[in-house]
């Protein structure tokens, strides 16, 4: 038998070693955060996805009473990207949360299974990796691909 050990790559960082256009992605996630629709969690979070042509799409979670008819912030930038720009590659994502006392979170907020399964059918269709930017007060996790969260993934990419 054979143990393997997988390693994700995982830069953690402060928000001023970034370059400016991920500064300003992040910054926009972090505007996205006051648009959420949280009336039961409370927890509201962000996206802002950068496509290939330059065009950023922000998302913002959106709770439903109906549970789990709401959507994520991440599913509703990639989504709406897909809606209007459906044969331009998304190349970045970055998100944002804030916590039940409407603070920015000090962690890195991960994004939930569903959110990974549908970044990585978006890198899958696009057939390239996608930046990801997690936003914490207190540090930044940047990593390229979603493989890094979700190694062993489904895909033939």
């Amino acid at each position: 038998m054979k143990q393997l050990q997988i390693t994700p790559s995982i830069c953690e960082c402060q928000i001023e070693e970034l370059s400016s256009q991920e500064q300003q992605l992040l910054q926009q996630a972090i505007e996205a955060t006051d648009r959420s629709y949280a009336p039961y969690s409370h927890f509201r979070v962000g996206a802002a996805l950068l496509l290939d042509n330059g065009v950023v799409v922000q998302g913002c979670n959106q709770e439903n009473a109906a549970f789990p008819a709401g959507l994520c912030a991440e599913r509703t930038a990639l989504f709406a990207a897909g809606a209007q720009y459906p044969d331009v590659p998304p190349v970045m994502i970055a998100i944002a949360a804030r916590d039940t006392s409407g603070r920015l979170t000090a962690k890195p907020v991960s994004p939930c299974g569903t959110c990974r399964q549908v970044m990585i059918e978006t890198e899958t269709r696009f057939r390239k990796p996608l930046r990801i930017l997690l936003y914490g007060s207190e540090c930044v996790y940047a990593m390229d691909g979603i493989s890094q969260l979700m190694p062993l993934s489904f895909t033939e990419f």
